[in-house]
């Protein structure tokens, strides 16, 4: 039997019972723009790290029989997108994935999901943010906040530049000098606003999106965006289509 009329997107993350974010959130996204999700849990909790007290499941030794089952059915992806990881050895584990799913016309986003704020999130050690970086090295399009990024390219987090000149070439050397393509979150360009700085390595072109800030704390809206912006670039949305959404 043929599996693969319908587009389909792997998600390859976390899934929380309570706090709307990962998997949880890209499910009802990704089928609401008529692609199938095809979940892959790296961990199970109870509600997400941003509360003072949660429940985990490491998911690391369920991964590869899991996608063995993928393998057999020979599915094919039009998007592979990677979030949150629970351990260093899932870096190998995700690597292998996208290297046996990975085909011609695939889209692979990589969000490097580490920290926000400067810092590194609660589960996340020096090795696991190595390893992420060595995971970015693989995606066509990476969604890093500005944290994210300082961890990427070994920076200071309170060095990095704020203004639009110097976003503009931080996002190219994101972009490793146009080998892959660069959604930087989280930027804002004047009072009021917030928004992404995108460098998109098939044209080789900058572009800024900003939209009105909501000053509350939403956790879950880099899940959400990139859920968004996997699912338009299967579509065959622009990197600045997509990601204006």
């Amino acid at each position: 039997m043929d599996h693969n009329h319908q587009k389909k997107i792997a998600v390859i993350n976390d899934f929380s019972g309570f706090g709307r974010c990962s998997i949880a959130v890209a499910l009802p996204i990704i089928s609401a723009m008529r692609i199938q999700c095809c979940p892959l849990p790296t961990a199970i909790f109870s509600d997400h790290t941003g509360f003072d007290s949660f429940y985990m499941t490491d998911f690391t030794e369920h991964m590869e029989p899991y996608a063995d089952e993928w393998a057999k059915l020979d599915l094919h992806f039009n998007g592979i997108a990677t979030g949150f990881l629970g351990s260093v050895r899932q870096i190998d584990i995700v690597e292998h994935f996208l290297r046996r799913f990975d085909r011609d016309g695939t889209t692979v986003l990589v969000d490097p999901v580490m920290g926000d704020d400067g810092k590194a999130y609660q589960t996340y050690t020096s090795a696991l943010c190595s390893g992420m970086a060595h995971l970015a090295e693989l995606a066509d399009v990476i969604t890093p906040n500005l944290t994210e990024a300082a961890f990427l390219l070994g920076r200071p987090y309170d060095q990095l530049p704020q203004e639009e000149a110097g976003l503009q070439e931080l996002v190219r050397e994101l972009g490793l000098h146009g080998r892959r393509s660069v959604v930087l979150t989280g930027v804002s360009l004047s009072p009021g606003k917030t928004g992404a700085m995108c460098f998109d390595a098939k044209t080789s072109r900058t572009e800024t999106v900003q939209v009105d800030m909501i000053a509350h704390p939403l956790l879950g809206t880099g899940d959400i965006f990139a859920s968004v912006l996997t699912g338009a670039l299967v579509r065959g949305d622009t990197l600045f289509s997509a990601a204006a959404q």
